[in-house]
């Protein structure tokens, strides 16, 4: 397992697309630069990445569920979704808010704002850092609420940043929990067709969650 545990978030992404996408998601590997790609390490490639606003009320989350200590914010939900919680330590997919499992906290924990992990990701992608794929694409879980308004923001800024560029990103994910934005980024289309956006129900999530920790452990 790879460090921090980002296998999990990786494979939660493949299952994510293939299932509210297509089918094609379903032939990629896990490996490294990028995350996720096909077998000939050619034809697709998706990098998976995360982003959490900076604030206090983050910090301090994150500083609890360090010490052991449960937010309130879990009060109320199903004992078998925080029991699950604390057997494979992951929270993506089954609780929503700032409640993180232990194995989450230094992934989540190096997170930066949507707009510099943005900036950072098309960099390194310019650079050839991930390959030389047909269709390259970015992954974002947000553990913050996105908007249609922000994401279109964030594709405008995506495609500036590469504009005079070869190479760089087709596709934006952009994923938060119960949300998915599809962003195609080839120039030339008009907003309303450039973005999809895939509501997420809490019974996905479940299924997601259940099945990227059966293939992660199956990883180990």
């Amino acid at each position: 397992m790879r460090k921090w545990g980002t296998c999990f978030f990786e494979l939660y992404a493949q299952i994510t697309l293939e299932d509210l996408v297509g089918p094609e998601y379903a032939v990629l590997v896990n490996r490294d630069r990028p995350d996720l790609q096909t077998q000939d390490h050619k034809t697709m490639g998706i990098e998976v990445t995360r982003a959490m606003e900076e604030n206090k009320e983050v910090a301090k989350s994150l500083l609890k569920e360090m010490s052991g200590i449960v937010p309130r914010e879990a009060e109320g939900f199903r004992q078998a979704d925080l029991d699950r919680m604390m057997d494979f330590g992951y929270s993506y997919g089954l609780i929503e808010g700032k409640i993180i499992g232990d194995k989450e906290i230094n992934y989540w924990s190096m997170a930066l704002p949507l707009r510099r992990i943005i900036e950072s990701k098309v960099s390194k992608c310019l650079n050839g850092l991930y390959g030389d794929f047909d269709k390259m694409g970015l992954y974002v879980f947000s553990k913050d609420p996105i908007t249609l308004l922000q994401a279109q923001h964030t594709c405008s800024h995506i495609m500036s940043l590469q504009k005079y560029h070869d190479g760089g990103y087709d596709m934006l994910y952009l994923s938060e929990i119960s949300n998915l934005y599809v962003c195609n980024l080839t120039e030339g289309l008009s907003v309303s067709s450039r973005i999809e956006g895939i509501p997420i129900t809490q019974q996905m999530r479940k299924e997601f969650y259940l099945e990227a920790t059966r293939r992660n452990l199956k990883a180990e």
